[in-house]
């Protein structure tokens, strides 16, 4: 999946593009008590195992995310 379509799955779930450093994004979602951290590479194509690392870090299912 290219880094473009993530991102724009992740800002749909609420994340906001925080920072970047090198080939790297940091993503944030702050809810009530909850803060949470998703670092996304800047890949033209990211792998199927660093997505699903995404989706842990986002606390999203796969379900979640495809109706994103």
């Amino acid at each position: 999946m290219p880094y473009r379509e993530v991102r724009r799955k992740l800002e749909a779930a609420g994340f906001v593009f925080y920072t970047q450093r090198g080939s790297h994004a940091k993503f944030v979602r702050r809810q009530r008590d909850e803060v949470r951290v998703v670092i996304v590479p800047l890949h033209r194509e990211i792998a199927v195992g660093t997505l699903r690392s995404i989706l842990r870090q986002a606390g999203l299912s796969v379900e979640e995310f495809k109706r994103l």
